[in-house]
């Protein structure tokens, strides 16, 4: 995905009546284990900008895909929080309870959407082209139909041709800057139902951010190049598109990005004054040492408005 640079032609541009908005951010973890320290910087940048904007943060548990839930892990996301000092300003929200909702918007996209009998074996081997993290571009190949003899595996939206101005998707992050992502030829048409009948992710956070008020998403630069699949998504359905802020990712010794598959451990909790100043450094802060609870959220989220000044007073 490009940073920067523009392009003649029609593209889809944010809509500035959104930005009026009273700040509402979220953090939105998967109950797929223990918070670890990479799962800890993001819900402490989440926070942390919420706070500085005077605004609210919500909680809200992704666990729309029941295969990758493990038992007890939502519920022991939410005592870490609270044990660090992280609150959410209202109720928790659970995907696993949201099903009608993500089939209302499935519903409202019904002329987009269309049946596709890939594996993806198939998509894989079909060698379009390849996006971050190792996924593949789809290559269209159940866009006029089934094959004969072909089961209905996903379901995916279409996205515009290759020649059409609006498969341009730009956007300015926060941290990132200027984006811009071309949908035809880095993402291909995408799954909003998956062949076990769970809801996508991309489906799913976009219905719940707009259920939910949320004007400012605060997450890892891992979901960069997710979010503009995910602004179209917010163009078919016609929901405000949020700003967004990516931060770092914290990584391991062979540099890959901090997660249970790459060997991360969960928080020491015996430690909550190192364990706080540890993820505050990674977001750029400077902790002092010896502070209460109170003083380092205090001090860190003083800090933070300083680093985002210009966003920080927006809404004041």
């Amino acid at each position: 995905m490009s940073r920067s640079g523009t392009l003649a032609g029609t593209t889809m541009q944010d809509r500035p009546a959104d930005r009026a908005r009273a700040y509402v951010g979220r953090f939105a973890p998967s109950p797929t284990g223990a918070l670890h320290a990479g799962s800890l910087v993001a819900a402490m940048a989440s926070f942390l900008d919420a706070r500085a904007h005077h605004g609210r943060w919500l909680v809200r548990i992704e666990d729309v895909d029941a295969t990758r839930s493990v038992p007890g892990a939502a519920t022991e996301i939410l005592s870490t929080l609270a044990l660090l000092g992280m609150h959410a300003d209202g109720e928790i929200v659970w995907q696993s309870q949201r099903n009608e909702l993500y089939a209302a918007a499935f519903a409202q996209l019904a002329a987009q959407v269309f049946v596709c009998g890939c594996s993806r074996r198939e998509i894989a081997d079909s060698q379009t082209g390849e996006l971050p993290g190792n996924e593949v571009v789809y290559p269209g190949t159940c866009r006029a139909g089934l094959r004969a003899g072909r089961q209905p595996r996903t379901w995916r939206v279409r996205v515009p041709s290759p020649a059409a101005p609006q498969r341009w998707i730009t956007f300015d992050d926060r941290a990132c800057g200027h984006q811009q992502q071309d949908l035809a030829r880095h993402a291909g048409d995408f799954v909003l139902r998956r062949a076990d009948g769970f809801w996508a992710y991309q489906l799913a956070v976009v219905v719940d951010d707009a259920a939910q008020g949320v004007t400012d998403v605060v997450r890892g630069m891992d979901l960069l190049d997710s979010t503009p699949r995910q602004i179209y998504l917010q163009h078919l359905l016609h929901y405000p598109r949020p700003q967004y802020l990516h931060v770092d990712l914290v990584r391991n010794a062979a540099g890959e990005k901090l997660s249970k598959q790459t060997g991360a451990v969960a928080l020491d909790l015996g430690k909550v004054a190192a364990t706080l100043a540890t993820a505050a450094r990674s977001l750029g802060l400077q902790p002092t040492p010896g502070l209460t609870m109170d003083g380092f959220w205090q001090e860190a989220i003083a800090q933070w408005a300083i680093r985002h000044a210009a966003d920080a007073g927006r809404r004041r």
